[in-house]
C-alpha cells in the first residue's frame, strides 16, 4: 500500500529523515516506534503529502505523493482518514460537524444522511448520543474517540494515528488501543500508527517499525522486537536509561 524508499528531510542544518524505508503492507497495521525527537511526526507528515522530501520517495498504491500537483494530491489525500496529537477537533463545532467535516460529497447528501453517518461513526467508538456536544464538553480520552470517529466516517482506505494515545490514563489509553484494533479490522483498511507507547505498539501491531537517528533500524512482529538482539531497540522497548542511545 506504501512504498518509502531513501527519504531525507533536513531543517536548516539539522538532518531528520536519513534515508528512511519502509513497506507498509495492504490489510495491516503497521507502527512506527522512536524516542522523542527521532523524526516519527515527520515521517507521518511525508506520508500524508504534507511535507515533500529532500530526497526519496512515497508511494502510495504505486502514486509518488512528492510529484503530485496540489489538485491531484488533494485526491491522494482524501483516502486517508487521520487522527492527529490531541485529537485536533474544531472547537467551534459541534461533535457531529466535527465527525461529518470533510467527508467525500457530503454537499450532495441528504441532512437525514449526514446525521445517519454521524450516529454510526460515533457508535462505532462507543459515543452514541452526543452528537450535539461541544469538545469543551468532553474528556480527553472522549476527544481522542470523537477524532477516530471523524476519521472513519470518510469511509477510508488508509487509517494514519500520530500518538493516538499521549496524555490518557493507562486505562484510558487501552481503550483507544482496542478501538484501533476494532476499526482496523476491516482488511479493506490499512493502518499506521506512530508512538512510543510499547503497551500500544505491542498489542494493535502487526508489524513494529524501529526508527532511530533518521532510519528505519529495525522491523518485526511485536514478538520479533520483544527478542530483539539489537542493543539501541532494546534500551528503547525496556526504558532504560543506560544503554547506547544518549540520554544527555
Amino acid at each position: 500500500m506504501i512504498k518509502i524508499r531513501g527519504l531525507h528531510k533536513s531543517f536548516a542544518a539539522n538532518p531528520v529523515l536519513r534515508g528512511v524505508d519502509l513497506d507498509i503492507l495492504a490489510g495491516q497495521t503497521t507502527t512506527v516506534i522512536g524516542g522523542s525527537g527521532s523524526g516519527k511526526s515527520v515521517l507521518f507528515k511525508h506520508i500524508i503529502g504534507l511535507m515533500k522530501p529532500d530526497a526519496g520517495s512515497v508511494l502510495v498504491d504505486g502514486v509518488n505523493m512528492s510529484a503530485l500537483r496540489e489538485r491531484e494530491l488533494y485526491g491522494v489525500i482524501a483516502r486517508f482518514g487521520m487522527v492527529f496529537q490531541g485529537g485536533a477537533l474544531f472547537d467551534s463545532m459541534t461533535v457531529g460537524e466535527n465527525v461529518a467535516f470533510g467527508v467525500p460529497g457530503r454537499a450532495g447528501m441528504t441532512a437525514a444522511a449526514i446525521q445517519e453517518l454521524i450516529d454510526h461513526s460515533l457508535s462505532q467508538v462507543g459515543l452514541s448520543g452526543i452528537s450535539q456536544l461541544m469538545p469543551a464538553e468532553l474528556s480527553g480520552g472522549m476527544k481522542k474517540r470523537v477524532a477516530i470517529a471523524r476519521a472513519i466516517a470518510k469511509r477510508p482506505a488508509i487509517l494514519m494515528f500520530d500518538e493516538p494515545t499521549t496524555g490518557l490514563d493507562p486505562i484510558m489509553a487501552d481503550v483507544i488501543n482496542d478501538l484501533i484494533i476494532k476499526v482496523s479490522a476491516d482488511p479493506g483498511i490499512t493502518s499506521v500508527v506512530i508512538t512510543h507507547n510499547m503497551a500500544s505498539a505491542y498489542k494493535i501491531s502487526d508489524k513494529i517499525a524501529v526508527l532511530y537517528a533518521g532510519r528505519i533500524i529495525e522491523t518485526g512482529s511485536a514478538a520479533e522486537i520483544r527478542a530483539t538482539t539489537n542493543g539501541i531497540v532494546r534500551q528503547f522497548i525496556e526504558g532504560r536509561a543506560t544503554g547506547p542511545i544518549p540520554t544527555g
